[in-house]
């Protein structure tokens, strides 16, 4: 990107309503029950947290998932995981080459991400800051993070943080309903 590009400022379209951040976590259930059911516990958990958060109705519960469960869950995690890997399991030509896969992925994603956010800037009134493009892929909130943060370093007040977000999630849901569909295709064979 250019330098004129990553000062580009991107302005809040509108408030989204608080019945809208209830219904999109339901209806996104309910579609991809209905499309991809390998796909539903995945984006089900995905879902649930979201509308524990923005119902408001159970907000101890959701305090607690969102803070001290979040970080048990992704000790015990990363604990069963570790105890299972071993080295000469991992270290093998065919889990490399996966490994390998994954970052050519995400080369690709955040590459074409920038290169559609200029594309649509070329034909949009309203100018789309390329580093957002470059979110839109599952690393939550990483890739956001980045994206923030080589904006901030072209323009100290250009903050990009929350807009690099909605491509991030997208990247998260779009993943899953991905796995969902590899997963339908695979256990057909």
């Amino acid at each position: 990107t250019s330098e004129t590009e990553r000062k580009i400022r991107m302005v809040q379209l509108r408030t989204v309503s608080k019945r809208e951040k209830i219904l999109f976590p339901v209806v996104l259930l309910m579609l991809v029950a209905l499309l991809l059911p390998d796909a539903a516990p995945l984006l089900g958990m995905f879902c649930f947290g979201n509308l524990m958060r923005e119902s408001g109705v159970v907000e101890r519960l959701s305090d607690t998932v969102q803070n001290g469960l979040i970080n048990i869950v992704t000790i015990f995690l990363g604990l069963s995981v570790g105890a299972k890997l071993v080295a000469d399991k991992f270290l093998q030509p065919q889990t490399l080459g996966i490994l390998l896969l994954g970052v050519i992925a995400f080369g690709i994603g955040t590459a074409a991400g920038v290169l559609m956010a200029k594309l649509l800037n070329l034909c949009s009134k309203n100018k789309i800051n390329p580093l957002i493009g470059s979110a839109g892929v599952s690393a939550v909130p990483m890739a956001a993070r980045v994206s923030n943060k080589v904006g901030l370093e072209s323009d100290p007040q250009n903050f990009l943080l929350m807009h690099a977000m909605g491509p991030n999630v997208a990247g998260v849901i779009g993943s899953a309903i991905a796995a969902g569909v590899m997963l339908k295709y695979v256990l057909a064979m």
